[in-house]
């Protein structure tokens, strides 16, 4: 069969929703913001490791304070790689579930590699509460710092081999024509693209110690000389590290298929000029790190929401070239459902605002001291989750008995 007929085939035949072209920016979004806390994970994983190894005060209390942002970003990123997943199994279903099933073991060990990861990162953070630097230990930083690689690597494969179609065939068929059952597939890496996802980790984390010596400036019982010293290798770390990354960025696009002219892709114009000012800036940043802070962070997001883009658009020509395009999906407009998706969304960012701001001043607090925060605006964020949960709960009843399913 041609592969444009099966993969054409395999759409869901109920079809959309909505507007693909709305499932497709939400997916880079949420891309973005996952791949930032995914990167702050493995680079907080990575310095904590090597400032331990130097058994100074000021490092080993770095050690330990990235120890736990490794325990929020993870849970962080985990929660938000879980929406660009979604909506690409909404309008790249062929290629996500093909993948998935020729590689049907390393999607499952990605799993529990995760997992394990998160707990040992967890551990990691636990052990080193209260030890000294002679007694710091890194066991369960090395154990997750393994896993975080391999869960990388095994959610890279995944990725390139859905896009590679018309390979599938050769992949699952042996020589002799026997179809392999067994999903142990292992295809299509790219070290490329594979680097230039994983080395702007540091320079993430660089940043975020840039914006941690800001953060706690205010706090009397923090030492100057340490935020000034976490300051200084946040803002060196970041700066070396957009070098380097915008290196693997040119290797990732020398492994493109000539036939897509990616270097012609407006997005990876823009992605590789921004990467260049971004560097400069931080370049200007080791005069003042704190001073520069915010706005690197800020350029440094917009510089990696434009590659998730121009990933997306080498996606959509890979998918093209295999005769396949979101766009050609039947659209079923579902106004209720769409309505409660963006409500929910809109809601749940309110919602949040509250916790937000608590832990925000509360960190700024000298230790012991209570914070006190306005409460109407978390009896409003509570009243809100009340109402949401009556909304989707009498919609889900009021469905089930319509459909007869109750009875």
């Amino acid at each position: 069969m041609d592969i444009s007929v099966f993969l054409n085939n395999m759409r869901d035949p109920a079809g959309v929703p909505f507007y693909p072209v709305i499932f497709q920016v939400l997916m880079v979004l949420t891309f973005a913001l996952h791949i930032v806390m995914a990167n702050l994970v493995v680079g907080s994983i990575f310095v904590a490791l090597w400032e331990a190894a130097k058994k100074t005060d000021y490092s080993t209390r770095l050690a330990k304070a990235l120890g736990r942002v490794i325990t929020v970003s993870f849970s962080i990123a985990i929660v938000l790689g879980v929406a660009p997943l979604l909506f690409v199994q909404v309008i790249y279903d062929p290629f996500w579930y093909t993948a998935n099933t020729m590689s049907a073991f390393y999607a499952l060990l990605f799993l529990a590699v995760v997992t394990i990861g998160f707990y040992a990162g967890y551990a990691f953070y636990l052990g080193n509460r209260k030890n000294d630097a002679s007694a710091f230990k890194t066991g369960w930083g090395w154990l997750a710092l393994i896993a975080v690689l391999v869960t990388g690597a095994l959610i890279h494969m995944l990725s390139m081999e859905q896009l590679m179609p018309a390979e599938w065939k050769n992949w699952v068929i042996t020589p002799e024509g026997h179809y392999l059952t067994g999903g142990g597939q292992f295809h299509g890496v790219a070290p490329g693209r594979l680097l230039h996802i994983l080395l702007p980790s540091f320079a993430v984390t660089g940043v975020f110690m840039m914006l941690y010596a800001v953060y706690f400036r205010k706090r009397p019982d923090y030492d100057p000389e340490y935020l000034d010293y976490v300051a200084k290798r946040g803002v060196n770390l970041a700066f070396v590290f957009s070098v380097v990354a915008a290196a693997a960025g040119f290797w990732w696009a020398g492994e493109i298929p000539g036939e897509f002219h990616f270097l012609q892709n407006p997005f990876f114009i823009a992605g590789a000029i921004g990467g260049i000012a971004l560097t400069a800036y931080l370049g200007m940043a080791h005069m003042n790190p704190e001073k520069y802070a915010i706005r690197a962070a800020i350029a440094m997001f917009v510089v990696i929401f434009v590659m998730c883009a121009a990933r997306e658009g080498l996606r959509m020509d890979y998918a093209g070239a295999a005769g396949y395009s979101i766009f050609d999906y039947k659209v079923n407009v579902d106004w209720p459902s769409t309505l409660l998706f963006l409500v929910s969304f809109v809601m749940g960012l309110y919602v949040l605002c509250f916790p937000a701001i608590a832990a925000f001043r509360a960190g700024r607090a000298p230790a012991g001291e209570v914070v006190t925060i306005e409460p109407s605006h978390g009896k409003r964020a509570v009243t809100c989750l009340i109402v949401w949960f009556a909304v989707v709960a009498g919609l889900g009843l009021i469905i089930s008995l319509k459909n007869g399913t109750l009875f």
